[in-house]
């Protein structure tokens, strides 16, 4: 067998300069430039690590209280600067579409006394305190140039006055409270409306009062019952009883029945349209003893009771 003979020159014997080092990078570096082909890694070293030294560096500084008190300091000092410039003062409060008592009320609720830093004013916070009071609907508050809190108001308008166990009360159309109020004279142009519920049925009630209009002079208001429907309230006495449901067509009838044949005219006490298809009307007292006494029958007293004469109750 031929003996193999390796013509290649032995590394070790040779001399240093004369050594071909091998191109290829080594297996580290190889990882190395591969990682850094990728965008994240080039983005972690040129921007995370020196944010992370600069943090770093930060937390070791600020790890002493003096410094943090005195970095506190600073800051609170160019900002009180920054808002107490002039361009930044509020001086002056104007109220728009707001009644006296409301504009004295919105100024007494101003956080703050003015002149003041517009900084220093909470226009949201200052808006849901205004909002609580009753008779306010809707309020825009803003800061205008040249230093002005402007403040225009929506106030509510009354639409009636509501009478139930503790007091009279104003609603306006919706039901809502606007003010309280000690007398019905306070407000005697308002139609009165009664008992418990009824504030939470104020567009039927303005409803009806509208259906009135023939006869409105003689209403006295509106009285809810049950909580379900209405007794429209005339002067002598009269009473109008409604339905709970269709109660305005109701009361439209009976407004034609009353024109066509003057029903509200005569001496009733109450007409009964709680069944609009079988109306009732009750007599007043005089009109009934003149039925009884046609017919030969006792009269009534104002008590309603038939009255006994003297003559029967000597002779019982």
């Amino acid at each position: 067998m031929p003996e193999v003979i390796d013509h290649r020159p032995n590394r070790a014997l040779l001399p240093a300069d004369r050594i071909r080092r091998d191109p290829a990078p080594s297996r580290l570096q190889y990882r190395l430039e591969r990682m850094w082909l990728r965008p994240i890694w080039r983005r972690a070293v040129r921007i995370g690590v020196p944010a992370a030294l600069v943090v770093l560096i930060a937390g070791l500084w600020l790890s002493d209280p003096d410094r943090r008190a005195l970095l506190s300091d600073g800051v609170q000092q160019v900002m009180d600067k920054v808002q107490n410039r002039k361009e930044f003062q509020v001086t002056t409060m104007v109220v728009e579409g707001a009644s006296p008592v409301v504009d004295g009320a919105l100024r007494q609720m101003l956080p703050v006394d003015l002149p003041a830093s517009s900084f220093d004013i909470d226009l949201a916070a200052l808006r849901l305190q205004v909002m609580q009071l009753d008779v306010i609907e809707s309020v825009d508050l803003r800061i205008k140039p040249g230093g002005i809190l402007s403040a225009v108001v929506k106030e509510r308008e009354p639409a009636v006055l509501w009478r139930h166990a503790r007091g009279i009360e104003i609603l306006d159309r919706t039901g809502h409270r606007v003010a309280s109020v000690t007398s019905r004279d306070v407000r005697a142009d308002l139609p009165l409306i009664a008992g418990e519920g009824a504030d939470l049925a104020v567009p039927e009630a303005l409803s009806l009062i509208d259906a009135a209009g023939p006869i409105l002079p003689r209403v006295r208001g509106l009285v809810r019952k049950g909580e379900r429907r209405w007794d429209l309230v005339l002067d002598h006495g009269q009473k109008i009883m409604l339905p709970a449901e269709g109660a305005v067509i109701a009361l439209q009838a009976a407004m034609a029945l009353d024109g066509a044949q003057d029903m509200l005219g005569r001496d009733i006490d109450t007409v009964d349209l709680r069944d609009p298809s079988r109306p009732v009307l009750r007599l007043g007292l005089d009109a009934r003893n003149t039925i009884r006494e046609a017919r030969g029958q006792a009269l009534l007293g104002p008590d309603g009771k038939v009255i006994i004469p003297e003559d029967d109750k000597k002779g019982g």
